[in-house]
């Protein structure tokens, strides 16, 4: 197994200043399997764009917390913390690195982060990671899923970003909705930024997985562009681990066909997960302040403030009805 933390150094701090300001350009990039396809005109100016500005997310709701975000609804992410990464400014650095944090006690992957620039990018096309079963690997083919099976093995951190191939620490089960339309668009912005500026980008993706479940609910993403303190890379969403149409059990990742995709409005439907009796009377841990409500074991539920705090017997669809919205992360 890989070193669990790997350090690579850029150039002496004099070269750096040095280098930044004799480089004059780099060119648009063209994203591949591999990571990079450089075309750099020589001499000329490349301003950085401002991807955090861009209109995807635009019409996003933000979220306090992990804990916080509602069910599924429809879109393949949410905001949280208005969208802001929480990174320290002792986190903050242009030295690249990547660690990977050790497998928990069920063997599930735990958080991945790292500083990336271009000297983490991959140089070779991408490796088998097939040897790779990642916990809840339960595959099966679907005729409504685009490319037939619901699961991929999702990197954390994108292969295009640092170049990780078969690394049981950074891939996930997740369904192929939330590696295309949701982490993909955000790893292919970093890595375009990154190739545009030759910046550093740091970058934290962490699996949300509620209790022994095998299969992850969803991934937490942030990102924040180091040299310009944000202004070219800033996001912090969630991102649902979800399949239209499959219903999964997140407990075991058995899956089976369903009949509908999400409904809005945070109500579940066939095609997210095993839905519930929406009649049926059970105990929930409701949040006062928030208007969220959860399963008793939730880890959210344990976080609430006492003043905030209540109990509620009783069916899911009553809570729903008087205001209430169910936890996104153990989706009662």
């Amino acid at each position: 197994m890989k070193d669990k933390k790997r350090r690579t150094y850029g150039f002496l701090t004099g070269l750096l200043l040095i280098l930044s300001v004799c480089l004059t350009s780099c060119g648009n990039q063209g994203q591949t399997d591999s990571g990079k396809d450089s075309n750099t005109q020589s001499g000329t100016k490349v301003a950085a764009e401002d991807h955090s500005a861009e209109e995807k997310g635009s019409d996003s709701e933000s979220y306090v917390t992990v804990d916080d975000v509602p069910a599924y609804s429809g879109e393949p992410y949410v905001e949280v913390n208005d969208n802001q990464p929480e990174f320290t400014e002792e986190e903050l650095t242009t030295v690249s690195y990547e660690d990977y944090s050790e497998l928990d006690e069920l063997g599930r992957c735990q958080t991945a982060e790292a500083c990336i620039g271009q000297d983490l990018m991959p140089t070779e096309a991408r490796e088998s990671i097939s040897s790779v079963k990642p916990t809840g690997w339960k595959n099966k083919s679907y005729d409504t899923v685009d490319g037939g099976y619901v699961y991929n093995r999702c990197h954390l951190i994108g292969f295009q970003l640092t170049g990780e191939n078969a690394n049981e620490e950074n891939l996930i089960t997740g369904t192929r909705y939330m590696n295309v339309e949701g982490m993909l668009p955000f790893e292919d912005e970093v890595a375009a930024y990154i190739e545009e500026t030759d910046n550093h980008v740091m970058y934290r993706v962490t699996p949300v997985f509620e209790g022994d479940d095998l299969v992850a609910s969803g991934v937490q993403m942030q990102a924040e562009s180091v040299e310009d303190d944000g202004v070219g890379i800033s996001f912090n969403v969630y991102v649902y681990n979800v399949q239209p149409y499959v219903v999964i059990d997140y407990k075991t990742g058995e899956n089976w066909e369903g009949d509908e995709i999400a409904e809005p409005e945070g109500k579940w439907a066939d095609g997210t997960e095993a839905e519930p009796s929406d009649t049926k009377e059970q105990m929930y841990i409701l949040n006062k302040n928030t208007k969220k409500f959860h399963k008793p074991e939730c880890s959210g539920a344990k976080k609430i403030k006492v003043k905030n705090k209540g109990e509620y017997t009783g069916s899911r669809q009553t809570l729903i009805d008087e205001g209430y919205e169910p936890c996104g992360n153990c989706n009662p």
